[in-house]
């Protein structure tokens, strides 16, 4: 069993790693490195419930005193520089540390696309970006959103919650194209555009201006831009320090990288799909979390197991939630349930569940890929898409 332990990256599965490797019963050093100034926090409530209380206080995930009582180390506003596989030591903007092994939970940062006058835009991915934001939020009258995915949609429902004009600008031809299927596009499209929300699609923004942006070829008028356009893996550290990558920190189905002594989870790391072995890369919290677990559990107990759990991701819009169960891409297939749920499939299999405020629902889809894995469209249609009857 390793001794020292260093978490780079302290976000939820950061700090998921360290609080399960204490639960799994390790006693030697855990160092927990984090770049931003905050105790662990919650992101997903930063474009949501933080916009409209600012209240940070409610995000923390553990007090300072609990670093104290477990005996975590927790360095806050360090910036890793330069990992050493062979001297097993990461350094960092305040000295080095050594490691027996290293897990690396550097999570994502916005993707900054080439557009003109980007630096006028802010951008919601930190909590000092939430507070930014929220204060801009209470100046402005009008905003301006470049992407249409979940966190893009779901600020724009809280701007227009606000009483603020909002249009968003989508590059591709519908909405959460990269994560959900056209259906459940179309259905949130309607959701938006009721809403009084302006929503531009194939409109690529070719420049943001001191008045707001040209999407296309229209120019949108806004007091405040933000930012939504989407994530890329903080892999850079990896790649320097000759680990493998591949859009993101490659590792087997263990979550082990190409260097034994390293491993990698949540939004960085890349790692095999248990039901189809392609390679994924998981932006969810659910993921992070559970890849911590797992990876705890091997380092102190030496168990081996592989990550096969269920995947299943989640977006707040307005009074809609939508859950999926499953993981699929932007070409499964999509067949609509007359309750709503949207079933995708890959080839025969079914690859995904999309529900919107069908909680039981999207449980009973998330216990049927337990269950069954893979179901197939025979196995389906044999029980009329009823999955209380398959689960039976």
């Amino acid at each position: 069993m390793p001794q020292r332990i260093v978490i780079v990256g302290a976000g939820q599965g950061g700090l998921q790693a360290a609080v399960s490797l204490r639960q799994e019963g390790h006693t030697g050093a855990i160092t927990l490195i984090g770049s931003e100034p905050h105790l662990p926090y919650q992101r997903p409530p930063l474009s949501k419930a933080y916009l409209k209380t600012g209240d940070a206080n409610s995000l923390r995930l553990r007090p300072r005193n609990f670093f104290e009582d477990q005996n975590i180390e927790l360095l806050l506003s360090v910036t890793v520089t330069r990992i050493d596989p062979a001297a097993q030591t990461v350094e960092h903007s305040v000295g080095s540390v050594p490691y027996d092994h290293l897990i690396l939970a550097t999570g994502t940062s916005n993707l900054r696309p080439d557009i003109p006058g980007l630096d006028r835009a802010l951008d919601l991915r930190t909590l000092d970006d939430a507070e930014a934001l929220r204060e801009a939020v209470s100046k402005a009258q009008s905003v301006a959103v470049i992407g249409g995915g979940f966190i893009g949609l779901e600020f724009a429902a809280v701007a227009r919650a606000f009483g603020l004009e909002v249009t968003v600008a989508e590059a591709a031809s519908r909405l959460m194209a990269r994560v959900v299927s056209p259906e459940m596009s179309d259905r949130f499209l309607k959701l938006h555009r009721g809403m009084g929300t302006t929503v531009l699609l194939g409109a690529p923004v070719s420049c943001v201006t001191e008045t707001g942006i040209v999407a296309g070829d229209v120019p949108v008028t806004a007091d405040l831009v933000v930012l939504a356009a989407g994530v890329r893996p903080n892999s850079e550290v990896a790649e320097r320090a000759g680990l493998a990558t591949e859009n993101g920190v490659l590792t087997d189905a263990r979550l082990l990288t190409s260097d034994p002594a390293i491993s990698a989870l949540g939004d960085c790391a890349a790692f095999p799909d248990p039901t189809t072995g392609r390679l994924v890369r998981l932006e969810s919290v659910q993921a992070a979390t559970d890849h911590a677990r797992l990876i705890a559990r091997r380092l102190v107990k030496g168990d081996e197991a592989s990550y096969a759990a269920v995947p299943w991701f989640w977006s707040d819009q307005a009074d809609s939630k939508l859950q999926i169960a499953g993981f699929a891409t932007p070409e499964d297939e999509a067949i609509v349930h007359p309750d709503g749920a949207v079933f995708r499939f890959d080839g025969d299999n079914l690859s995904a569940v999309e529900t919107v405020n069908a909680p039981r629902i999207h449980m009973q889809a998330r216990k049927l890929f337990a269950k069954h894995q893979r179901p197939t469209r025979d196995f389906l249609a044999a029980h009329e898409y009823e999955i209380a009857s398959m689960l039976r």
